[in-house]
């Protein structure tokens, strides 16, 4: 077998080329076979990950609008790209655009899992009516490409969240006549096919998903035209939805704001949406009050001991965004973000991709 790096040990050659940027593994698959075996290895990603190699990414989502002018009328078509903040050197970087949009739909659910992101379930602007495309990015080999739809009934406003193991939980939303479902399911990105799981408790609808520990944990929601703080999660490993906490809140402090942190820590809004609180274990405590400029409910992601907030503005685009900076769970300060102006249009969501 040929060495990776000729001249050097295999194990010297591997040191080598885990410390790549993230930027040059789809350059690196090309430049020979035993190169692309070991930049898709889960093994290689794992010694990434143990040397520090890897990089946080936070992924936006925007919708821009592409003018064409002529002399007699003016007429635009939009369309979609993804960009990329490196949050350990602060550069920003365009992704290749998603080629298969034949409408404007807007409304996305954006999840990272493993070395993909997976685009799924929108509106259509025109009709109102539900999209179940399914559009996955591969970082490896920097390419999109169309997966299975999400099998019926089409849904809105459901909870989603990807598990490291290249898989997409859905449950919840409503379908197009507005009724509420309590039905699940996953979708494998290897093998491009979905599975349904075993139904929620309960209905639920405009709720959150989060995953973390081998959990599905499906958050909040509206439940019989009732906001509530409630959360049930679907256990992997056995297979069966458990019931976690059945805490309801009034509902002027319900906000649907919420995302994983590390160490099973979960982050949301509170207090008006003026404090950011932590919940560990079984309690809930105050973290630290949100700047000004994010107050209400910001778009949150969170990534080892940080968390990000932007508050949205009416156009769509972030108006603010900063980042708090943590060491064991406590807050040492918030830093602001600055956005480069060549990002604009439409800011639908975001997450982090290791």
């Amino acid at each position: 077998m040929e060495d990776l790096i000729p001249g050097l040990p295999e194990e010297i050659g591997l040191e080598c080329l885990i410390r790549v940027p993230h930027g040059t593994l789809p350059l690196l698959r090309q430049v020979c076979h035993r190169w692309k075996q070991a930049t898709e290895s889960p093994f290689f990603h794992y010694l990434r990950r143990s040397a520090g190699s890897f990089h946080h990414l936070i992924i936006f989502i925007e919708a821009r609008r592409a003018a064409r002018r002529s002399l007699r009328f003016f007429s635009s078509h939009p369309y979609c790209r993804l960009a990329t903040l490196n949050q350990s050197t602060g550069e920003w970087a365009p992704l290749p655009p998603i080629p298969f949009y034949l409408r404007h739909p807007f409304f996305f659910c954006i999840v990272a899992s493993g070395l993909h992101l997976v685009v799924i379930g929108s509106l259509y602007r025109d009709s109102l009516s539900c999209n179940d495309s399914v559009y996955v990015y591969s970082f490896l080999s920097n390419t999109w490409h169309l997966g299975q739809p999400m099998p019926g009934p089409t849904r809105f406003l459901f909870a989603c969240a990807g598990s490291p193991e290249n898989q997409v939980f859905i449950a919840g939303g409503h379908d197009e006549r507005k009724n509420a479902l309590k039905s699940a399911m996953v979708y494998d990105i290897a093998k491009d096919n979905w599975t349904m799981l075993p139904e929620m408790a309960r209905e639920r609808e405009d709720c959150t998903g989060v995953f973390a520990a081998g959990l599905f944990q499906v958050i909040g929601g509206s439940m019989q035209k009732r906001l509530e703080w409630s959360r049930e999660a679907f256990d992997v490993g056995e297979w069966r939805w458990r019931a976690m906490e059945e805490d309801a809140v009034p509902e002027e402090e319900f906000l649907k704001t919420c995302v994983m942190g590390g160490l099973g820590r979960i982050y949301k809004c509170g207090v008006g949406g003026k404090m950011l609180l932590v919940k560990e274990g079984e309690d809930w405590r105050e973290v630290a009050e949100l700047p000004e400029d994010v107050r209400g409910s910001p778009i949150m992601v969170s990534w080892a001991e940080r968390l990000m907030v932007a508050r949205v503005e009416s156009s769509g685009w972030p108006s603010a965004m900063f980042v708090l900076e943590m060491k064991k769970g406590v807050a040492i300060g918030w830093r602001r973000v600055a956005f480069p102006k060549k990002y604009h249009g439409y800011f639908y969501t975001a997450c982090v991709d290791i």
